[in-house]
């Protein structure tokens, strides 16, 4: 008799696959509704048509591998990967920029080493680093919040995306990026120069950040993932910019609020560090994958050439998870803690 191979993960019930798919993507929408207020309909535009990309690329990669096409398909992943990937690409992306990113996601990072539970890294990401050193140019194309510059209709997100030719996008550095690049401004001079600058962070960006922190909660209430990697990101980020705010001279990195409601942080520390399948699965090693993940993004953002680096911190740590995991296992139930070998010696 012909089993149905089917890979990790195997839990069953509240925690079935479809379901905390299908969480994770209810918790995206208070980010998606926010993105979509302050820099108009991109964000939309690229999620809807990311998700029938990654569905056509899931359902070809499926059937090249004789696997059942229906039954992964009903698991949500492939949407879950490309609604991650595309809500971290510019709102007024062309349609090529994203088929580009969605197809190494899906093909590249997640089916070439063999499809859902078998990623080393997590997929969304991969995507979106080999956009970001590919076509940087495209990639660093943000539109002006709303507040700062003129918020662009529906039809203009569908001329950007699928006629990017017949479309003049007006496009600006963000927040993150104005920080990095600043030459000799005090802090107080520089949030008055800019206008895209707002209380603690950019101009719409600080509700985009309290927006994915407030899904991310929800996914923590419903136990989809553990406090430990996104509480451990955040609090290494705001430890570190704490340490190194010298209240604001034209050297500083930037505030803990800046940090913390800048960029990716809260999507990332809920949305992108919390992957069950590339992340530390100990309980100690997620909390220790948390924060040197925060270290990265801050230390990158700060000293790098990338003004945020989330993605970049994310696949860093991906590639050390193993490792964290080797030296954090937890005691086996009903085994008392090893001794190191020279008190055993001298035991006897």
């Amino acid at each position: 008799m012909a089993l149905m191979r089917i890979t990790s993960p195997h839990a069953h019930g509240p925690q079935r696959t479809d379901r905390v798919m299908l969480s994770v993507l209810l918790a995206t929408v208070p980010g998606v509704v926010v993105l979509t207020h302050f820099f108009g309909f991109g964000t939309l535009v690229n999620v809807v048509w990311g998700g029938l990309l990654g569905l056509a690329f899931e359902a070809m990669a499926l059937a090249l591998r004789k696997r059942p096409v229906a039954f992964y398909l009903r698991d949500y992943s492939a949407l879950v990967t490309t609604t991650l990937l595309c809500i971290a690409l510019p709102p007024y992306a062309p349609w090529w920029l994203i088929a580009v990113g969605v197809a190494s996601s899906i093909l590249l990072a997640k089916h070439l080493y063999g499809g859902l539970g078998y990623n080393p890294f997590n997929p969304a990401m991969v995507g979106y680093v080999i956009l970001l050193i590919s076509f940087p140019v495209q990639m660093t194309a943000w539109a002006p919040p709303r507040g700062v510059g003129e918020v662009p209709g529906l039809p203009d997100a569908l001329r950007a995306c699928f006629t990017p030719a017949h479309y003049d996008a007006i496009t600006m550095a963000t927040p993150l990026d104005v920080l990095r690049q600043n030459q000799g401004f005090m802090m107080e001079d520089l949030w008055s120069q800019n206008p895209q600058f707002g209380r603690w962070a950019g101009v719409g960006w600080e509700w985009v950040n309290i927006a994915f922190l407030a899904g991310g909660l929800w996914l923590l209430y419903r136990r989809v993932f553990t406090w430990h990697a996104p509480i451990g990101m955040l609090l290494s980020i705001a430890l570190l910019s704490a340490i190194f705010y010298d209240g604001g001279s034209s050297t500083s990195g930037g505030s803990p609020a800046f940090h913390l409601l800048s960029g990716a942080t809260m999507f990332g520390a809920f949305f992108i560090a919390t992957d069950p399948v590339s992340s530390a699965v100990s309980t100690r090693g997620r909390l220790i994958y948390g924060m040197l993940i925060g270290a990265l993004v801050y230390t990158i953002r700060v000293k790098g050439n990338y003004p945020d680096a989330v993605a970049f911190a994310v696949l860093i740590m991906n590639f050390a998870a193993p490792f964290i995991d080797h030296y954090t296992q937890p005691r086996t139930y009903g085994h008392t803690k090893a001794k190191p070998a020279d008190d055993v010696e001298g035991d006897h």
